[in-house]
């Protein structure tokens, strides 16, 4: 493979990445950011109906008689027993300070079954859950990524003191910084509630993403011994040369079967795995991105800049 230069352009690739960030802060200002029940707090009730209903006439019906936030999604899956049966089901998450009453339940189920076309004796869901408690697994979710954080700032301090541990910690942070960032872009895109699922893709992203980062690093570290006559700039650019064959061709392999994954859970309509998998494909991506063009041309501005400061005070 070609050697590129890119330390050369790492400012072009800082643009593209904050250019992207800028974009998901835009869909953020436009269309905000959903929280799932399982954070806001709230009820999801889901009925099964004979054919697809308009979820957004049954947003207006509902939030009208109730005068709470609600948010409805149409889904399908096949039906266990007959694989030609497609099961049709409307889930209805009602956003509030205090779960549904009986009544308010009640309400619902007759308004959706007056409305559309409700399937007799078919599959109906209740789940409340208390805005406490969801606050309380937010914070959860929050705090193991901020635990993870700290820990990798200071198992890479260690491991990497010989190039400066710190620095290279920082800006490893600051690239998973930037894949979560991209990951967070698509959910006001495409309007997608925030659940339990987003801290499980995020923690399993920041670990792949940091493993590339840390192959590079190492690379660094090594060509440093060997390569002494050469400026800082060429160490870095000839170690990510050195690795980048590895990086495409693990990560390639890895997206494929994640991508493979969400193909099959959306011709099979299983929403927890498109919901799981599709963070993953574009943090996976974002992973590499950071991993190349981010971390390591991070650190050696870092590095450059610590010595010219030396030579200042020198």
């Amino acid at each position: 493979m070609k050697n590129l230069n890119i330390v050369k352009h790492q400012n072009k690739y800082f643009v593209i990445s904050l250019i992207v960030i800028a974009i998901g802060i835009v869909f953020y200002f436009i269309n905000g950011v959903q929280l799932d029940i399982q954070f806001s707090g709230g009820t999801r009730i889901m009925i099964e109906t004979n054919s697809e209903v308009d979820a957004n006439l049954a947003n207006e019906i509902i939030e009208k008689a109730l005068g709470k936030s609600v948010t409805s999604q149409t889904q399908k899956t096949n039906n266990p027993s007959n694989e030609d049966e497609i099961i049709h089901m409307l889930r209805l998450d009602i956003a509030s300070d205090e779960t549904l009453t009986d009544q308010e339940r009640d309400l619902v189920i007759d308004i959706i079954t007056e409305n559309f076309d409700v399937t007799e004796g078919g599959n109906q869901e209740m789940v409340s859950v208390e805005p406490s408690i969801g606050r309380e697994t937010l914070l959860n979710g929050l705090k193991a990524i901020v635990i993870s954080s700290v820990l990798i700032i200071g198992y890479v301090t260690w491991r990497f003191s010989a190039i400066h541990g710190l620095s290279a910690a920082i800006t490893a942070i600051i690239a998973l910084v930037h894949d979560i960032l991209i990951v967070m872009a698509i959910y006001p895109i495409f309007r997608l509630p925030v659940g339990e699922v987003f801290i499980s893709a995020a923690l399993t992203i920041i670990g792949y993403s940091l493993n590339d980062t840390i192959v590079i690093y190492d690379r660094i570290r090594e060509n440093m011994k060997q390569m002494r006559k050469s400026t800082l700039d060429e160490v870095v650019n000839t170690s990510i040369n050195q690795t980048l064959t590895r990086t495409i061709n693990t990560s390639a392999t890895t997206i494929i079967a994640i991508a493979t994954l969400y193909i099959f859970a959306s011709l099979n309509n299983i929403d927890s795995l498109m919901d799981f998998s599709l963070p993953l494909i574009v943090g996976f991506i974002a992973g590499v991105y950071s991993s190349v063009f981010i971390a390591s041309p991070l650190w050696l501005s870092w590095r450059k800049r610590a010595a010219k400061k030396t030579l200042r005070n020198a």
